[in-house]
């Protein structure tokens, strides 16, 4: 597209205005300038979208965005093909992340002939931002085409082929550009997570392990790589990770470090759990929110039961309780704690409790049948069977009261 298409014309009774504003310009004297100008535009509202686009990067300069927006809009609604305002637009709309806002006038650009690297590759990220990522990746093949030694589009490249789940393609580009550029640790974990993607976690942990002994490990990097050796039953190292992200930020990673120690506590990891739980109350005990304190002393509760030791767990329980009455999971391992240890009344307190909150009523109601039926108590477990099985219908519990229904009948 020839440039007297995307360019529009200054009329010869404007050229002399126009000519003092860049004389000003030139000598920096931007606010007279943009006074000069403003008058122009107030004084003829028609005048060439020159000036509109003028003003705009005399705004741009002074970092006064929205009146720069203003005056290109004025610009391209004068001349739809000012294909000059219509990227300054969008590269301000790139500059404050309104990336979505950008795709018209980028689109726009290369429509009037605008096909450069920089608008290419601008597009690639806008489209990523808004996960239209098989267009982002042909403009970023775009801006390679045309630009073929810029990083930042080959990366945008290979995020946008990980974001389509093409793992082997990211993985692969991944390691061509680590080749050039082996201090970028954003290029190692892109790599490392399209090894998960790809179902190889041990080739992603040693890649995690390699950014982490260059010291640029992540919080998100090293709970991967704690999760990895889980998978792998490496308890003593997943710990590691885990409490190392833990320290790089322990306000966000507070509730994944807790969710990891359930995990290890789930494997029968206790030493491990033991070790997280610890490291947590240390880095957060003063800062630690109500439903994290619970849920240490849940870990805590499993870690006595592992240890045998109940006085320890009762005592976890009873804190758990004390700072929520309506924690049913608690109520029930309270109640189970009486039955082991033959308090059957104090049981069934703990049991009814529980089944008075909606979210646990089934699972209390059959502890308590069972406590019923370990004292011969058919008749009385039956009507609790049932109930249970009308909120919450298990497979299990079914045949447990059919079981019980048969012997209550033979009796």
């Amino acid at each position: 597209m020839a440039e007297t298409e995307v360019e529009p014309r200054i009329e010869n009774n404007e050229r002399s205005t126009m000519q003092k504003v860049l004389e000003m310009i030139a000598n920096d004297e931007m606010s007279k300038a943009t006074e000069t100008i403003e008058k122009e535009i107030a004084r003829d509202e028609d005048a060439s979208p020159v000036f509109d686009f003028t003003l705009a990067n005399l705004y741009f300069q002074m970092e006064k965005f929205e009146k720069a927006l203003s005056s290109y809009q004025i610009a391209v609604e004068k001349f739809p093909k000012f294909r000059r305002a219509w990227k300054n637009m969008s590269l301000i709309y790139v500059r404050q992340g309104r990336l979505e806002e950008a795709l018209p006038g980028l689109t726009r650009v290369i429509e009037l002939g605008g096909s450069d690297a920089i608008t290419y590759g601008l597009l690639g990220y806008a489209y990523s931002s808004v996960e239209n990522h098989i267009s982002a990746e042909s403009a970023y093949r775009m801006a390679i085409l045309l630009e073929p030694k810029t990083l930042d589009w080959k990366m945008g490249l290979a995020r946008s082929l990980f974001k389509q789940e093409r793992y082997a393609e990211a993985a692969s580009l991944c390691g061509q550009l680590i080749e050039n550029h082996p201090d970028r640790s954003d290029l190692w974990l892109l790599q490392a997570n399209a090894y998960i993607g790809l179902n190889q976690p041990v080739k992603a942990a040693e890649i995690y392990e390699l950014v982490n002994h260059l010291g640029q490990a992540t919080v998100a990097s090293l709970n991967m790589l704690g999760d990895i050796y889980i998978n792998e039953e490496l308890y003593d190292m997943a710990v590691e990770s885990y409490i190392g992200a833990l320290e790089k930020d322990p306000e966000k990673s507070t509730d994944r470090t807790i969710r990891s120690a359930k995990v290890l506590s789930a494997r029968g990891a206790y030493e491990e759990t033991r070790k997280l739980v610890d490291t947590v109350e240390g880095l957060r005990k003063d800062q630690l929110s109500e439903d994290q304190r619970k849920d240490l002393l849940k870990l805590k509760a499993r870690l006595a039961v592992a240890d045998g030791s109940d006085e320890e767990e009762v005592n976890v329980l009873q804190q758990i309780v004390e700072l929520d009455p309506l924690d049913g999971e608690a109520l029930i391992l309270l109640g189970q704690h009486s039955s082991r240890t033959g308090d059957m009344e104090k049981a069934e307190f703990y049991y009814e409790r529980a089944a008075n909150i909606e979210k646990f009523e089934a699972d209390a109601k059959v502890r308590h049948a069972q406590l019923l039926v370990k004292s011969g108590k058919y008749d009385e477990a039956l009507p609790l069977l049932r109930r249970a099985q009308q909120v919450k219908p298990r497979d299990n519990v079914q045949e447990y009261l059919e079981q019980v229904e048969r012997v209550s009948k033979n009796r």
